[in-house]
């Protein structure tokens, strides 16, 4: 499929095989995330280009939300709460957290239609942390993964007023809320 990706591994615009979204621990300090991806998909007999995430959330606890034939997949982590537009200094006081997006459109979308949808479900993620009421855009460690098919007519738009942006972005909310209210009822005290 056509990826375009923030993930440690395999990240920007092109045709990957393979997605995985790897929990590490807390604690995680590898220097090397893209090489350790890399190990992990060769242990799952996974080959061709990929895309890796990682995240310290249980991805057992991934939350999928559809809307006519778009799936996102959320792992939400909430431990480290973010603004977009922090000052300079803000990160070197962040503990671990992370939402990541694995979201499939089945439609092939242009380029710049792909890097809409980006931000299109990043608007949706920033919606369901304002409605969590989480005073945080994010977290300091987002990466997200959209996919679509290589062939077929190419859809110029992707954001949240086109038709496949407004689906994608109602599933992503769905997912990230669902995760978020899920990580509330029960949060994680890392250390």
């Amino acid at each position: 499929m056509t990826a375009v990706s923030s993930g440690v591994h395999g990240g920007g615009l092109g045709v990957r095989d393979w997605v995985l979204n790897a929990t590490v621990p807390m604690s995680y300090s590898r220097p090397d995330p893209s090489e350790h991806v890399g190990e992990l998909a060769a242990g799952l007999g996974l080959t061709g280009p990929g895309v890796g995430l990682l995240t310290g959330v249980d991805v057992r606890e991934v939350v999928s939300a559809a809307d006519a034939g778009v799936t996102a997949h959320a792992t939400v982590g909430l431990g480290s709460p973010a603004w977009a537009a922090a000052p300079d200094g803000h990160l070197r006081r962040m503990r671990p957290g992370t939402i990541n997006l694995v979201c499939f459109l089945p439609v092939r979308l242009s380029d710049a239609a792909l890097v809409n949808a980006v931000a299109t479900a990043a608007e949706a993620k920033a919606q369901a942390m304002w409605e969590l009421g989480i005073e945080a855009t994010g977290t300091a460690s987002n990466a997200s993964c959209l996919l679509c098919p290589v062939t077929g007519e190419s859809e110029p738009y992707g954001g949240p007023r086109s038709v496949w942006g407004a689906r994608l972005a109602r599933a992503v909310h769905a997912a990230v809320l669902e995760g978020g209210k899920a990580w509330l009822a029960r949060p994680r005290a890392w250390g």
